[in-house]
């Protein structure tokens, strides 16, 4: 079965950092950019997100637009994609918004942390271990089995890095907002790895699109540039 096609989707600012050190989450995108997020989130079977943001972010993480949810369940779909976190920690608290919006949940943990998920999150979501620690390939390979066709990343840094590091993404959509950070010590997009094709690989850019005083890169990370 194949795995899905998977695109991260990232905001940051110029400087490359997704958040400052503040309190309060930093809003990179514009009104603009939010829409055409929310429709990349319909466009797509799943939507996953890591267990560091979901902790720090507490989203919801669903379509905002109704005419989409509705275009969505009119196409045979369910109204909201399946919502998927990552934790190998299993420290994922049963009052999260994350668990009590939308449709159907999955987390992926370790052998060691299912069963403290389990118990947490009975009724609420499915917990997979892919073992002793994150096997990213058999995330993909558990959400074939489940119907996903497209898979939506939207973070954090530790997750955006293993899927590219791993050779696991087939699409970027980056967001650069007019802001600097400035702060050495904010979260950034990447993480230090060792990528495929290391530092003299150039992806295949797909399109250039200006919403605002917000730009959007898509990139093909697989293929290099003509």
């Amino acid at each position: 079965m194949p795995r899905p096609f998977v695109l991260l989707s990232v905001a940051t600012s110029i400087d490359g950092h997704i958040d400052d050190t503040s309190p309060e989450r930093l809003l990179l995108s514009n009104a603009e950019d939010f829409d055409r997020v929310d429709q990349v989130r319909a466009e797509s079977d799943a939507i996953l997100i890591g267990g560091n943001t979901l902790r720090s972010d507490n989203p919801r993480l669903l379509v905002n637009s109704e005419e989409r949810r509705a275009a969505r369940v009119a196409a045979g779909k369910p109204e909201f994609p399946l919502k998927v976190t990552v934790s190998a920690s299993g420290d994922l608290s049963r009052d999260l918004k994350f668990w009590h919006f939308g449709d159907k949940k999955v987390v992926y943990t370790t052998d060691a942390a299912a069963p403290k998920l389990r118990e947490t999150l009975a009724g609420l979501a499915d917990v997979v271990s892919t073992g002793a620690t994150i096997d990213f390939g058999a995330l993909l390979d558990d959400l074939a089995t489940r119907g996903v066709e497209r898979l939506m990343v939207e973070g954090g840094g530790q997750i955006h890095t293993q899927f590219l590091a791993q050779g696991l993404a087939d699409e970027i959509h980056l967001a650069i907002a007019p802001l600097v950070v400035g702060d050495a010590s904010a979260p950034r997009f990447l993480h230090p790895a060792d990528y495929p094709g290391g530092s003299t690989h150039r992806m295949r850019l797909i399109d250039v699109q200006q919403l605002g005083d917000v730009v959007v890169l898509r990139y093909a990370p697989g293929q290099a540039s003509a």
